[in-house]
């Protein structure tokens, strides 16, 4: 369970970290051109904040347990990311835009996962 734990954190780390460095750097018009039509609703500073946000969960899913530098925040990011994804299907779901709600919902399964494996039986 342990590898699987950490195959799942690596992907999440991956996928949050660039979508992350998207939002934190891009402007909103550019995100909105680009099919991201949500982030029109929000100011460019709230972007950027959940830009940076997904970054540094991303970064708090791998670097705490591979440097043995206080691992238990592993799952303290996963459950941040989580809820992070909890407000995008949220989100989602208040514009109208169901098609993007499974891939918010299957994010936050997948942190709920590494959330409950690293808080239980599974913590570093």
């Amino acid at each position: 369970m342990n590898i699987a734990l950490w195959i799942i954190s690596g992907l999440l780390a991956a996928a949050f970290l660039a979508a992350g460095l998207m939002k934190a750097t891009q402007p909103r018009e550019k995100l909105a051109a680009s099919g991201m039509t949500w982030a029109m609703d929000f100011s460019a500073g709230q972007v950027k904040a959940i830009g940076a946000v997904e970054a540094l969960g991303a970064v708090g899913l791998i670097l705490p347990a591979a440097l043995d530098i206080a691992p238990a925040l592993v799952p303290w990011a996963a459950t941040g990311l989580a809820v992070t994804m909890v407000g995008a299907a949220a989100v989602h779901l208040r514009r109208g835009e169901a098609k993007a709600v499974p891939a918010s919902l299957v994010l936050l399964v997948l942190t709920a996962v590494v959330a409950w494996g690293r808080f239980g039986s599974h913590a570093f």
